[in-house]
């Protein structure tokens, strides 16, 4: 009797150990702006494999980030989206929690968009005037130190744009296209500005910040949105007044409700875009767990699939939902690094 329990329970510890140490669906976390994509060619693996169809979860590139770099066990993520590329810190906090294999996959290019209502009529704004529009701290008058931002309209910031407020419906701190407009904008913006990088030079260390200015204003004027970029354009479609930003990719896909503006005379469109005209593009990524490679079978095919020219390439699937294609010649060297299980270095972050 005492044999046959023991029996029981080795069986009922061996079942245990090979649920936990296998499963059939991908786990995939991140970028609100590479979801719809991830989604679909999760959605063709299940339909033509023997795999389930993944789990995939809009959490923001940073939160996505967070959970991947968690640890390497089969309760983590396999695939984190991402729409900036992996940062050094995130890469640091990977290796202190074991996961030191990872493979970084480029899938396309996207433009962020600055949208509004489609019923109203469109304005077109610099780079310059957005980032006075949504910076916490901008230049006074006499440009010699720097003030709480007191723009209201936009017709405060440059006489030539509209007498209509400034409301702002973006994405929050855990974005990777919150990062990507921080960087593209604010930052490429105010590091030409000696008022901002005069205070660095003056004081590094309590000052760090005005290095790299990228410190968005908290009065109101910038509503944090969430992840779910749908949610943005229902927002447009109520306030007349508001622009929204979001990854061209929604404004594609919503183009009956809202329309993108000029951003230096410049409409994003896939050529804009794809060209670098537009002055507000990013590359778009996904980043693989390799360990997890032999306990989640699916994985490799998954990512296999996604990088292939039916999702990825110049007619593929994606391209429907808005994927711009990278060039052939890129195409393929990242599809290779791929199917190799590439490891991923810190100094080829830098």
């Amino acid at each position: 009797m005492t044999f046959k329990k023991t029996s029981i329970a080795l069986i009922a510890s061996a079942l245990l150990t090979t649920t936990l140490s296998a499963r059939d669906q991908i786990k995939i976390v991140g970028s609100s702006t590479v979801y719809p994509f991830s989604s679909s060619v999760a959605e063709e693996l299940g339909a033509t494999t023997k795999f389930p169809t993944p789990v995939v979860e809009s959490t923001g590139t940073g939160g996505g980030m967070k959970l991947f770099c968690s640890g390497a066990d089969l309760n983590t993520p396999d695939i984190s989206n991402a729409s900036r590329r992996m940062k050094d810190k995130e890469f640091k906090l990977c290796e202190e929690n074991g996961v030191t294999d990872i493979t970084e996959a480029i899938i396309g290019f996207d433009g962020i968009a600055i949208a509004q209502d489609a019923k109203v009529t469109t304005f077109n704004v610099t780079k310059a005037q957005l980032a006075l529009a949504v910076a916490e701290e901008v230049p006074s008058k006499d440009g010699k130190s720097l003030i709480a931002n007191p723009y209201k309209k936009w017709s405060d910031i440059d006489a030539t744009l509209p007498s209509r407020e400034i409301v702002v419906y973006g994405p929050p701190k855990s974005s990777g296209t919150r990062d990507s407009f921080e960087e593209l904008v604010l930052q490429h913006v105010f590091e030409k500005m000696p008022v901002y990088t005069d205070l660095f030079k003056a004081d590094e260390t309590a000052n760090k910040k005005y290095k790299a200015y990228s410190v968005i204003r908290t009065d109101g004027v910038y509503i944090e949105s969430g992840e779910n970029d749908n949610l943005i354009v229902q927002k447009l479609t109520k306030n007349s007044a508001a622009i929204g930003i979001f990854g061209y990719s929604f404004l594609e896909e919503n183009k009956d409700k809202v329309v993108g503006l000029t951003i230096d005379n410049v409409t994003p469109t896939v050529d804009t875009i794809s060209s670098a005209k537009y002055p507000i593009a990013r590359s778009m990524y996904f980043y693989i767990k390799n360990a997890h490679a032999k306990e989640v079978p699916a994985l490799k095919e998954y990512t296999n699939l996604f990088m292939s020219e039916k999702m990825i390439g110049n007619n593929g699937v994606l391209t429907e939902l808005g994927l711009i294609v990278l060039p052939s010649d890129v195409r393929n060297a990242a599809r290779a690094k791929v199917m190799n299980s590439e490891k991923l270095t810190l100094e080829q972050l830098k």
